[in-house]
This record gives C-alpha cells, structure tokens and sequence, in this order.
C-alpha cells in the first residue's frame, strides 16, 4: 500500500480528540523523527480501563481521523484480545492500552529518548 500523503501534524489533533471523546486518560505524544532507527516519526500512546474502552477509543480514533482527512489504517492490531490495540496510519502510531499492559511493555523507557508531549485532561487529574 502506498504511503500516506498526509503530514504527521494533519491527523493528531483528530487522534487525541477520538482519545478524549471516549474519555482515554494517560495521553502521551512521542515524536521519534529524530531518532536513529525509528520506524515512524511518532508514537501516540494512550490509557483506557477495560476492553470495550479500548476497543471503543480505538473505534473513535478511526472515525474521526477519517471524517476529518478520508484517512484509514494501514493497519490495525488486538481488535480481539482488546489489552493493546495498534493503529498504524503510516506515519503516526497510535497505542491504546489497558493499564496493566502499558505498564509491562513500558514503551515510554523503551523509545525515551523521543520528545514526549503529555496531554492532560480531566481524567489524568483524577487518577
């Protein structure tokens, strides 16, 4: 499949939007596009507590990427299992985790060397 013409910078705000509408928490942006071996130029990782809040956060992101830019996945991942989704639009890959299952992975520590940008919202201030 052919790479998304879109920029990087075009789809996140619709990506943290489709986060926050179904109230995602723990919101972190980590731009590795300056980084040697980085297979994308950013990771969107993202916090909802149970399966169909995953699933239903993953579900936004898509819709309102493609409401906004006609832009769908180049691929998804976890769509069963529901623990970790993965959304590659190409360019940006988006990470929505149970808890427990963002905490093993830890991809913050693994790529820490990115620039992260924590988005906060209400949910964030509560936990």
């Amino acid at each position: 499949m052919a790479k998304s013409t879109k920029k990087t910078a075009d789809i996140t705000p619709e990506i943290i939007k489709g986060i926050e509408d179904v109230k995602g928490f723990d919101i972190i942006e980590m731009n590795l596009s300056k980084l040697d071996n980085a297979v994308v130029d950013k990771f969107i990782i993202c916090s909802g507590n149970s399966s169909t809040q995953v699933d239903a956060i993953a579900d936004t992101i898509i819709e309102e990427v493609r409401k906004k830019h006609n832009i769908k996945p180049w691929r998804k991942e976890g769509f069963l299992n529901k623990e970790w989704i993965l959304i590659d639009f190409v360019d940006i890959v988006v990470h929505v985790f149970q808890p427990h299952i963002r905490e093993f992975y830890n991809i913050e520590e693994l790529w820490a060397d990115a620039k992260m940008k924590r988005y906060e919202n209400a949910l964030d201030s509560s936990n």
